[in-house]
This record gives structure tokens, C-alpha cells and sequence, in this order.
């Protein structure tokens, strides 16, 4: 294959598809990228064998079509190492590739595109549109309540649920939960539901913008396709919890104060929370909300912060960490947060907007 374009327009296509690329693979073909030219169409495809992620662009001349795989990060490093602006000419023949531009010039090892695996997308069972503003909303909303490598594998991953005009994410490592909604056009009966991998729901994240993407959801696979990209992955085979007996009921203890304050606060209060478990006592009582912190050194860290609230004195512990997960993610000015008691889960929200909510489980400190 034979073919020229500018630097930045085999730049960004590659920059996509890298990410996907691991560094350390058992199957050598997997650390490299393939690029399949049709007509003016180039495209570059990195797989894992669990998520694929596929990005193209328009060759300024083309000679000869072809497919062949080369190097995905020495390939990422030559281009970005060339000058902006720079022309890059590339031909592939005899198990080598070429890449010339002005007076640089290299030779890269190749891999037979045939053995290169494709991801099956398997059956299609519901598509529909939406913008990528609201995907990307709804990741930034929840991923970081997923699980890292719980045995519970289903929980390494998002749980993503579609009822009529509606998409919902729900994300949980067991200790907290995050559950966010957002809008979409699709008219389904009953609910479909679909638990993306943590690696998928990272790499999809990157790749969204502000255009209108298509997707497709199936038993086994989901695929998103923008404007210059098609990401499939395949899904969690699993039954995700039913995460609305997690969310706390009754809770008649609410309190509302400043987002950024509480945030700074618990931010100070942090500093010497005992480094292992992160744990902060809070102690309500009216219009004010004290949070107290310790660790094994003797150290000490006291905060007050004004709030509306109204309700019977209540002590409570969290992990801190977990409590500035969510104030770092809400978007608003004021936060709700509705609790029962010292043992049950808190809920927390925007004050005005419960588009999203997030619980957190209670400590024993």
C-alpha cells in the first residue's frame, strides 16, 4: 500500500486508536495498529481483543489500497517526533513499512494484516442516537465508583440502562454508588440493559466530542460510532445488583450547604484522616455541620462549616475520600445530602437538580 497525507492527518485518527493498544501483550500483533486504505480512506484499528477502537482520515493522495499493521507506538512516537505541518509519505511492501518525510526516513517491521483480530459485534438488539455531550456527562457523573479488580467482575464496569427516551448509569464498588440520567431518542419496551468494561468505558470517554453519535447495543457487544471513529466493546457477561435497594429510603434528616465550602472543608479534614481508612466523623447538629478527623500519630483536624439544617443532633463516619468524590463531580452550588441515621447510607445530590445521585455508605470509627 501507498499513500501520503499531513502529519496532523494521521495524527489524530492514531492518537485515538493507541490508547486501546497494551503495551505488554501475549499476542504480538495486539501492540500493533492496522491501517486498511480504501480510495482516500484510511483507516487505523488497535484492539485488545476486548474493546476496538477504529479512527479514520483522508489521505491527500493515494497510489496503491491496501492493509497492513505496524508498530502502535512506534509508529504514535515517529509522527509526533516530526515537525507540524510536516508531509508524511508511507508504503508498505515485503514485511516492511516506510515512512518518509522531508529528510527523515524510516523502516518499520510489519505483521500480515490477516492475522489481525477484529472484535465481533455480534447481534444488534436496540440502536439509538444521542449526543456525546451526554454520554461523556453521564461517564464523568458516575466512573469513578467503579470497581478496580473486584472479584465481583461485574462491578469492574458501568452498568448502562435504556428505557424509553432515557439512558441510565449506574456505577458501585460496594462501598458507594453513582447514578446519573441522561436523555436520548429511543423508544424500547420495557428496559435493555448493559454492563460496559472499565477499560471501554475509559477509552470511550476520550473519544467523545460534541457530535451526534449512533449506538448499538447487543447481548454480547456495544458500538459507538461518531463522526470519525467506531468504538466497539464487548460487555460484561454478568447481572449487575439491583441498585435500587441500595438507594436509601425515608431518610428524614436533610441537609443543604455550599458545594465549594463543604469541599474545601473536607478537603483541610483529609490532610490527617488516617492515610489506610480515610475516615471522617461528621457531627450535625442545628444549622451546623463539624467534621472531625484523626490518625494513629495523635493528629487532629476540625472543620465547621454552616448548613441548613433543622433536625436532632446525629454523629456519622465516612471515608472522605469517597464524600469529595462526589463534590468534585456535582456540578451546582449547593449540595443535598439526606441521611437517617448513624448507620445507614447517605444520599447525595445537587440541591437542584436530581438528575444524579450518589449514596455512600456509613463507617464505624
Amino acid at each position: 500500500m501507498k499513500f501520503s497525507l499531513s502529519r496532523e492527518a494521521l495524527l489524530n485518527p492514531l492518537q485515538l486508536v493507541v490508547g486501546v493498544v497494551e503495551r505488554r501483550q501475549t499476542l504480538p500483533i495486539l501492540s500493533n495498529v492496522l491501517l486498511s486504505l480504501e480510495g482516500s480512506r484510511l483507516s487505523l484499528t488497535g484492539t485488545d481483543l476486548e474493546v476496538e477502537i477504529l479512527g479514520s482520515t483522508e489521505v491527500s493522495s493515494a497510489a496503491e489500497a491496501g492493509e497492513v499493521t505496524v508498530s502502535a507506538r512506534k509508529f504514535l512516537d515517529i509522527c509526533r517526533s516530526l515537525p507540524e505541518g510536516a508531509q508524511v509519505d508511507f508504503s508498505s511492501s515485503d514485511g516492511k513499512a516506510q515512512l518518509k518525510s522531508g529528510r527523515s526516513k524510516f523502516t518499520l517491521a510489519t505483521l500480515p494484516a490477516n492475522e489481525f483480530p477484529s472484535v465481533d459485534e455480534g447481534e444488534k438488539s436496540i440502536g439509538f442516537t444521542v449526543q456525546a455531550s451526554v454520554l461523556k456527562g453521564l461517564i464523568e457523573a458516575t466512573s469513578f465508583a467503579m470497581a478496580q479488580q473486584d472479584v465481583r467482575y461485574y462491578l469492574n464496569g458501568m452498568l448502562w440502562e435504556v428505557s424509553t427516551n432515557k439512558l441510565r448509569a449506574v456505577a458501585t464498588d460496594g462501598h458507594r454508588m453513582a447514578l446519573c440520567d441522561g436523555v436520548c431518542e429511543v423508544a424500547v419496551d420495557g428496559t435493555t440493559t448493559a454492563i460496559l468494561p472499565r477499560k471501554g468505558v475509559m477509552e470511550l470517554s476520550r473519544l467523545l466530542g460534541d457530535e451526534e453519535v449512533q449506538v448499538a447495543m447487543g447481548s454480547n457487544h456495544i458500538r459507538v460510532t461518531g463522526t470519525d471513529y467506531v468504538f466497539t466493546s464487548k460487555l460484561v457477561d454478568g447481572a449487575y445488583p439491583d441498585y435500587d435497594r441500595v438507594l436509601p429510603k425515608g431518610g428524614d434528616k436533610v441537609v443543604t450547604g455550599d458545594r465549594a465550602e463543604l469541599k474545601q472543608a473536607f478537603g483541610r479534614t483529609a490532610i490527617l484522616s488516617n492515610e489506610k481508612y480515610r475516615g471522617v466523623r461528621i457531627l450535625l447538629s442545628s444549622g451546623a455541620l463539624k467534621m472531625v478527623a484523626n490518625n494513629p500519630e495523635q493528629e487532629e483536624a476540625e472543620e465547621e462549616a454552616t448548613v441548613n439544617y433543622a433536625g436532632d443532633d446525629l454523629e456519622i463516619g465516612f471515608n472522605v475520600s469517597y464524600l469529595l468524590d462526589v463534590l468534585n463531580v456535582l456540578k451546582g452550588a449547593e449540595i443535598k445530602l439526606t441521611l437517617s441515621d448513624s448507620n445507614s447510607s447517605a444520599l447525595v445530590q445537587d440541591a437542584e437538580d436530581d438528575g444524579a445521585v450518589y449514596v455512600v455508605m456509613p463507617m464505624r470509627l
